[in-house]
């Protein structure tokens, strides 16, 4: 286990502040029609912290979820690596990301750590490899 995963553990500092910035992210959420509001936190290996939250609409294929939010905000800051997505919900269970986000996170990393948490602090633990297994990747197109 490398140092940047130790430092994720529950009760570290650096899984503090992305906890606190996905429920920050949550709070700012759009969500009139469904009222489940959702943020996350992304860690570049840079160290560097993207938010994003769900920004419903009424015609509702054009909302966006919190973690394709957070990952478009880090592509256009140049930030194309990441360790961790930190999600955050209203929800009494954790919430897993839906089967679009799994797509657009595993394009980046299968070892992506994806951590949800709830409002009362239940959380749950996965990889990308876990959440999307024989994932369609770059791979599957003859990509590196």
């Amino acid at each position: 286990m490398s140092a940047r995963r130790e430092e994720l553990e529950p009760g570290s500092r650096q899984h503090t502040v992305l906890l606190e910035r996905a429920r920050a992210a949550m709070e700012r959420a759009y969500a009139p029609y469904s009222g489940f509001r959702v943020g996350a936190a992304l860690l570049g290996t840079d160290g560097s912290v993207t938010e994003g939250c769900n920004v419903e609409n009424a015609a509702y294929p054009a909302g966006i979820c919190a973690e394709r939010g957070a990952i478009a905000a880090a592509i256009a800051r140049g930030i194309r690596d990441f360790t961790t997505i930190v999600i955050a919900t209203e929800a009494e269970r954790p919430t897993p990301p839906c089967g679009m986000c799994r797509q657009v996170m595993m394009e980046f990393s299968a070892d992506l750590e994806v951590v949800s948490v709830t409002r009362a602090g239940t959380s749950a633990r996965w990889t990308m490899s876990d959440l999307l297994p024989e994932a369609f990747t770059p791979t599957s197109l003859g990509r590196p």
